[in-house]
């Protein structure tokens, strides 16, 4: 009773709950800790008896299956044939985890058990070299602050650059599964490096739910997927077919919420008609989205063409509890300067962005990374 006499019974209650919430996030760690450890030795266990196992010719192809089946027998759960080969390639894709392990696992006296022939003990040291030699995240802090379904998201990027962009970028962000899926199923890798405001770019993703037009607009798009070239002859209308031939990837690139509307949609003035090339309408800033397709660099011109588009909208087609109208010009260049000044006072209701039909060079993007590496 003497502790409760000295502080009052609130402080009381928060000193256990804090006590309470650190010491239960510190084994949450651990769990998870141990867990991707156990993971990274499986696929080890595996990989090793693909190699060198004396019987390996017996099981072939259906390796995974029948250890499968053992484990579940010994009251194993979840050790299907889908997660021993997730198992499988986090160990291929993540073999300089061993750096850190090796200490540890001496420790415990369990290096012994660990099957290494001289082929594992050579990718071991030429992971540790080259990780001596390039830009890396150290494997320490990668199993500190990652969990293992984060190292499940990471192994489908194949590009070692990429991932690290992920790998930094999660760990910097403090990235949950949701968040880094949604990272790279949008290229935000590329899309980042080629950005001007690189931080605006990457806090999207912390953002489900985008709630301004900022937060939705995106600069790049990346289009690969119309496998246009670069330099070829193709006009507006080929590129806008396109567009619509993969309508649903497009949808996709330009992110949460866009439903499709219209293609080519006339206005007219005294009898002069104008075309919009694609209309869409957000169901989240709940407004039109006008896009007019470019083929060559921004031109102040074009910003004055879209006004006129937008200017139309807001009188003719906005309904009741529609937000204003908002137009992105897409196009292979610009000049951030030209923009500046030809948009001005449009902040938040027009955008220019470029549009990249192929991913930039590799070059640029390892740039990218030592510069962040860097910082």
């Amino acid at each position: 009773m003497s502790l409760i006499r000295k502080n009052n019974f609130e402080e009381l209650v928060n000193n256990i709950y804090q006590t309470h919430c650190i010491l239960q996030d510190n084994t949450a760690r651990a769990i998870n800790y141990n867990l991707t450890v156990r993971n990274w030795l499986i696929g080890c266990y595996i990989i090793e008896f693909e190699q060198n196992g004396e019987d390996r010719a017996k099981y072939g192809t259906g390796l995974l299956e029948e250890i499968a089946k053992k484990l579940k027998n010994k009251n194993i759960k979840g050790m299907h044939r889908r997660g021993l080969n997730t198992c499988r390639l986090f160990y291929q894709t993540y073999p300089q985890i061993w750096l850190t392990l090796s200490a540890e696992l001496q420790n415990i006296q369990y290096a012994d058990r660990l099957p290494v022939s001289a082929e594992r003990l050579n990718i071991w040291l030429t992971a540790s070299a080259k990780l001596e030699d390039s830009m890396n995240v150290p494997p320490e802090l990668l199993l500190s602050r990652l969990s293992y379904s984060h190292f499940i998201e990471l192994t489908r990027v194949d590009d070692e650059l990429q991932r690290l962009f992920y790998e930094v970028e999660a760990i910097k962000n403090n990235w949950n599964i949701r968040e880094l899926r949604r990272a790279i199923d949008t290229a935000l890798a590329f899309r980042t490096a080629m950005s001007t405001n690189k931080e605006v770019v990457i806090a999207k993703i912390k953002n489900l739910k985008p709630a301004t037009n900022v937060e939705v607009i995106r600069n790049p798009y990346i289009l690969e997927f119309l496998n246009l070239d670069e330099k070829a002859e193709y006009s507006e209308s080929d590129m806008e077919q396109q567009i619509l031939n993969h309508l649903q990837e497009f949808l996709i690139e330009l992110g949460t919420g866009f439903c499709f509307e219209a293609r080519q949609k006339r206005i007219t003035f005294n009898n002069k008609h104008y075309r919009i090339d694609l209309v869409f309408y957000h169901k989240v800033l709940k407004c039109n989205v006008l896009i007019d397709l470019k083929l060559d660099e921004y031109d102040y011109a074009d910003a004055g063409q879209m006004n006129l588009y937008l200017n139309y909208y807001k009188d003719n087609e906005m309904s009741e509890g529609d937000n204003p109208p908002v137009g992105i010009i897409l196009c292979p260049d610009k000049d951030d300067t030209l923009v500046k000044y030809s948009t001005a006072g449009m902040d938040d209701q027009l955008f220019v962005s470029k549009y990249l039909v192929k991913l930039p060079k590799k070059r640029v993007f390892e740039d990218f990374m030592k510069r962040e590496l860097n910082q």
